[in-house]
């Protein structure tokens, strides 16, 4: 990003401004992460340990239908995997859409001055 050295008149802020409010627009984009990433860990920690194991007896009375697996042993062995893998898949999304929506600040912020 070039900076300007020009102070007078005209309507540019000065690189102090300008570097505060990127460096606002980076702690917002690294908030967003991390909370969705906490989110996510949160449902991945109620598929593996909830589901396969602490909630396990209970889910074990249904059955898979064709396969006649108890749902818990289920959970506990194949569930939790594509549970984590369907999670990235969402951070993969998610993170292309917060990445573009942060280009498309910093892009507008940099056409500002």
């Amino acid at each position: 990003m070039a900076v300007s050295t020009d102070t007078g008149g005209s309507g540019t802020a000065p690189p102090d401004a300008r570097g505060h409010r990127t460096a606002e627009a980076l702690r917002r984009y690294w908030r967003a992460n991390v909370r969705f990433m906490a989110v996510l860990l949160g449902f991945w920690a109620l598929a593996g340990l909830g589901a396969g194991i602490l909630f396990a007896d209970t889910l074990n009375a249904y059955r898979i239908a064709g396969t006649g697996f108890p749902l818990g042993f289920w959970f506990a062995h194949q569930g939790s995997i594509i549970v984590f893998v369907l999670l990235i898949l969402a951070y993969c999304l998610f993170m292309n859409r917060l990445d573009d929506r942060h280009r498309r600040e910093l892009e507008a912020r940099e056409q500002e001055g």
